[in-house]
């Protein structure tokens, strides 16, 4: 996912790429710990234009993927996707000898490049593990796993007594206090 900088003009250019998940090692070691599975390519459709000082890159990111739900552990698939707009900006645009830099909103999405290329997999796959959720849910009224038999709640009640006390202080529960 390179563009020659030479080939970047003043009008917009539409770019398309579909590349597998391996191709970026990032999201191809995510993979290997097994915390989600990538069930289609990375779809990437980025516009890219030269403007004033810079070169502004305006995206969308998408890929189909398996979650293991946090609450039931059920699997469910789903789509992730991303709109993101990148500003690049040839070598470095910041004065080290300074010691404090005040950024604009520009300089917040602005990445830095050199040579006669723009690789894009970088924030590619940064996209694509912003999108990815910290503690996936199967669904919003997903009621999870019993604390006490295992079984899946959203199948339906398990049958086990609900504790009417605080777990904390079961080791209390035959305490005496003598008089």
């Amino acid at each position: 996912m390179k563009i020659r900088v030479d080939d970047i003009t003043d009008k917009p250019r539409l770019l398309t790429f579909e590349e597998p998940y391996d191709a970026f090692p990032a999201l191809a070691s995510i993979h290997k710990i097994g915390q989600s599975e990538f069930l289609s390519p990375i779809t990437v459709e980025l516009t890219v234009v030269r403007e004033y000082g810079h070169i502004r890159v305006k995206g969308e990111v998408s890929v189909g993927m398996r979650f293991a739900c946090s609450r039931c552990l059920a699997l469910f698939d789903s789509v992730l996707r991303s709109d993101f707009t990148v500003f690049y900006t040839e070598g470095n645009h910041f004065d080290s000898d300074e010691d404090e830099v005040e950024l604009a909103e520009e300089d917040l999405v602005s990445v830095s490049f050199e040579g006669e290329e723009i690789d894009f997999s970088h924030e590619v796959a940064e996209q694509v593990i912003m999108e990815m959720p910290l503690k996936p849910l199967c669904g919003d009224d997903c009621r999870g796993l019993c604390s006490t038999c295992g079984a899946d709640l959203n199948e339906g009640d398990c049958g086990c007594e609900s504790a009417s006390f605080n777990l904390k202080f079961n080791a209390l529960k035959n305490f005496k206090v003598e008089k």
